[in-house]
């Protein structure tokens, strides 16, 4: 396994394994969207980020730990078609920012807030509210023993920040991204974006100014 971590809809899932932290991803349904298990390598204990598509390919995935809930990264369609499975058939809770209630397709279990820190065995799993590509974006942040990881859904991706509908938009994204991402972690710090191959903030932050300049 090669650090972008590639996966395909209907292929195998790749694992890593970071100290206290074991991260699954595995790509879903016709969006390829990636939906990640995250785990405490102490207890067993998990956190599912996405509740995309295929709920029992994400069943599978979530192979013997112990989930705690499905974390929403964003309320976009191709991000919540499992929703329904995984909550009313696997008595799985889903969370998420109360900012995408309307893009949700029901009520979340628990409102997340930024800042809020949320228990999964030992691990320790921190709610980043990003927003500008929805208004309830949210990137989760967990330490391995070698590095950070953020699960950003479609917050950033290799190569720039997620897709954005207005100049104001864009501005929130990038002032976000800037402020709260590449101003606080460091180049080792590992991305997992909502749709293909991983990066990291090293790779990502010459490349500010050009999206800047860009623009949406």
């Amino acid at each position: 396994m090669g650090d972008a971590w590639h996966v395909e809809p209907g292929g195998d899932w790749v694992d890593h394994e970071d100290g206290p932290v074991r991260l699954r991803k595995v790509s879903v349904g016709s969006m390829d969207n990636n939906v990640y298990v995250v785990t405490c390598t102490a207890t067993g204990a998990s956190l599912v980020v996405d509740a995309a598509a295929e709920a029992g390919r994400i069943v599978e995935a979530i192979g013997d730990t112990e989930p705690v809930a499905v974390v929403q990264t964003h309320g976009h369609w191709d991000h919540v078609r499992a929703w329904d499975d995984l909550h009313d058939r696997h008595d799985l809770p889903v969370w998420g920012h109360p900012g995408d209630a309307e893009l949700f397709p029901r009520s979340v279990d628990r409102g997340l807030s930024d800042g809020d820190v949320l228990d999964v065995g030992e691990l320790s799993v921190e709610v980043m509210h990003v927003p500008g590509h929805t208004p309830g974006s949210c990137t989760y942040v967990v330490a391995g023993a070698q590095r950070t990881h953020l699960l950003t859904g479609d917050t950033l991706f290799p190569g720039g920040p997620g897709r954005t509908t207005s100049p104001e938009e864009f501005a929130t994204i990038m002032d976000g991204l800037e402020a709260r991402v590449f101003d606080r972690f460091d180049d080792e710090t590992r991305v997992h974006p909502g749709h293909g191959d991983s990066t990291t903030l090293g790779a990502e932050r010459p490349q500010l100014h050009a999206w800047r300049e860009r623009g949406w």
